[in-house]
């Protein structure tokens, strides 16, 4: 309730701000390191030509937020227990495991981000003794082990956004201050997958930043901590489209105009791109400092994207089994401390990790369709909400799904020419299994409709 010194618009904004937080964990996670590798090397290797993604990636990552926030609100549980509940145990597996290999694989990639720039800060300090990533990766495992577990991660996790916020506010500056084409960045809205190496991972991976399956499965969770219901529908909506569509949006635009900007006039070649020429993005406002501006940004990102992403497997895990979904359960906080020690394999993953980066969103893109599928079932079964979706709803939904599915497709088509190399043969493996998965799917939906009719 507004006070009396209040307008009445002013209080109810004032309480809708005092109440965020789901969501923007989410766009958090979202605006990660590998969103703005992604980013980076999108403005390096084609200019502006992928303005529009990056405007689609906005708009559908508040779309697929919104699905997933209608269905936390209205069942009220974690979207697992809802599938055990009403799909079976079986596709409740399916889920789980779809999750666990994207954000496993996200987490060794990003723990090498930590790794190798934190080895990468401490030998340009001089200290050659300490300038081991793999050191570092299982020094970061550890830490975040004993701080997850004990609940201590989070002044690490504080530390790092205060360094994320400081470089994207330098972006956010350098989008005022770069030359920027409009005309030029005006062509890039008409969509097209520019020809050449990696168009298709580019584009994949840009889009698979913001809806990202482990974005989607865990609105339920964050929303069940905060305790919203349906009744806080409004404060939810507000959430998912302030943190979505107005903050991650601006952060991407401002993150690839100056990149598209400034690094193809530099002479940066995409293809060997890493972290110190990225840096030059943020040359005309940070100068000297630029590189050390941005790599303090790119660790603190992934460092805090880090604690995010290492209860994914967990939190899904004990929902499917029974446990608690806290530390106090000593089941979940072993499988908390497993994840976290097992990300120290990242810092010996072979390979420059900002290509990484953007291929492991293009991964997770690949296992999102089928979440998709998932929750836009359930939102169509009067028998899991007592609300289904509006034709509105289901048509962004199923735009959503197709756009991620094409996407996703063009990416296996590439990685279907060199198949014969183990990377490439497990994304084509687990495109074809969660094509026949989103296939089963749609066929039990079909059944069940049929035998109700």
């Amino acid at each position: 309730m507004a006070t009396k010194s209040q307008p009445v618009g002013i209080g109810r904004i004032s309480t809708y701000l005092e109440r965020l937080g789901p969501t923007w964990l989410a766009g958090a996670i979202a605006a990660g390191p590998a969103t703005m590798v992604s980013l980076l090397v999108a403005g390096a290797s084609f200019g502006y030509a992928l303005l529009w993604v990056v405007v689609l990636s906005a708009i559908f990552g508040t779309v697929g937020q919104y699905l997933a926030m209608r269905l936390g609100l209205l069942t009220e549980a974690g979207i697992v227990d809802v599938v055990e509940t009403h799909l079976g145990s079986f596709w409740a597996w399916v889920l789980v495991a779809d999750v666990v290999l994207a954000a496993g694989l996200a987490q060794l990639v990003i723990m090498k981000t930590v790794a190798d720039v934190s080895a990468t800060i401490v030998a340009d300090a001089g200290i050659a003794a300490l300038a081991d990533p793999r050191l570092w990766g299982i020094t970061w495992a550890v830490i975040l082990a004993l701080g997850l577990a004990g609940g201590g991660y989070r002044v690490a996790e504080l530390g790092a956004k205060v360094l994320v916020s400081l470089v994207v506010l330098a972006f956010l500056v350098a989008a005022f201050v770069v030359p920027i084409d409009p005309a030029a960045a005006v062509t890039g809205l008409a969509p097209q997958i520019p020809a050449g190496v990696g168009g298709a991972v580019v584009v994949a991976g840009i889009l698979g930043g913001a809806v990202h399956i482990t974005l989607l499965t865990m609105q339920s969770y964050t929303m069940r901590a905060r305790g919203w219901t349906d009744s806080d529908r409004d404060i939810a909506t507000f959430d998912v489209v302030s943190s979505m569509l107005v903050a991650f949006g601006i952060y991407s635009l401002a993150v690839f105009l100056v990149a598209a900007s400034v690094l193809p006039a530099a002479g940066v070649d995409p293809a060997t791109i890493n972290e110190i020429q990225a840096a030059e993005a943020l040359g005309p406002v940070a100068g000297e400092y630029a590189t050390w501006l941005f790599l303090a940004g790119l660790w603190g990102a992934a460092v805090s994207t880090l604690g995010g992403n290492t209860i994914v497997p967990p939190y899904l895990v004990a929902d499917k089994l029974g446990w608690e979904q806290s530390v106090d359960d000593s089941r979940y906080r072993a499988a908390l401390v497993v994840v976290a020690l097992a990300s120290a394999g990242g810092a010996f993953l072979e390979g420059a990790f900002f290509q990484l980066l953007v291929l492991v969103l293009t991964f997770g893109l690949v296992g999102t369709p089928f979440a998709l599928a998932v929750i836009l079932y359930l939102l169509n079964d009067p028998d899991v909400v007592p609300e289904t979706n509006s034709h509105l709803a289901n048509l962004g939904g199923i735009v959503l799904f197709l756009i991620a599915t094409v996407l996703a497709g063009e990416f296996v088509l590439e990685e279907l020419e060199t198949v014969s190399e183990p990377t490439s043969a497990f994304v084509v493996a687990f495109a074809g299994a969660m094509a026949l998965a989103i296939l089963g799917l749609a066929g039990k939906y079909g059944r069940d409709r049929f035998v109700a009719d």
